[in-house]
């Protein structure tokens, strides 16, 4: 199952962002954006949101990555850098997963590798 392409395929707001799962497999997922005027806040940086919804989809994606259904139970992101053009790359890694739950560290960088913000999440298992 080509779990990057079924989110690429099925996620329509990811879509509509222009977001994209690059790789996902056992635990990890890598999704990037480009960002665009729109994304912009009042002072002209990444707004919060698109940033939290990039590291959400790479969150998705590992998640589900092992061929079970997962949702989102918990969730929280750290700002750590303002960003205010090109790519941001969201790598998600599994540091924990047991029948029913999984655990999630979510890093999303900038196009100089410079991380911008930390996102963490635990996902509850359906199948």
């Amino acid at each position: 199952m080509d779990i990057a392409k079924i989110f690429n395929e099925r996620d329509k707001f990811a879509k509509f962002l222009g977001m994209k799962v690059i790789k996902a497999e056992n635990g990890y997922a890598e999704v990037k954006v480009t960002l665009k005027e729109e994304y912009k806040n009042g002072l002209e940086i990444a707004h919060g949101g698109i940033i939290y919804t990039l590291a959400d989809l790479a969150f998705a994606a590992a998640s589900n990555s092992h061929g079970k259904r997962a949702v989102a139970i918990e969730a929280s992101i750290s700002y750590i850098k303002s960003v205010k053009e090109g790519t941001l790359t969201a790598v998600a890694e599994e540091i924990g997963r047991t029948k029913k739950l999984g655990r999630y560290i979510i890093k999303i960088y900038d196009e100089e590798k410079e991380l911008c913000a930390l996102f963490k999440g635990t996902s509850y298992i359906l199948d």
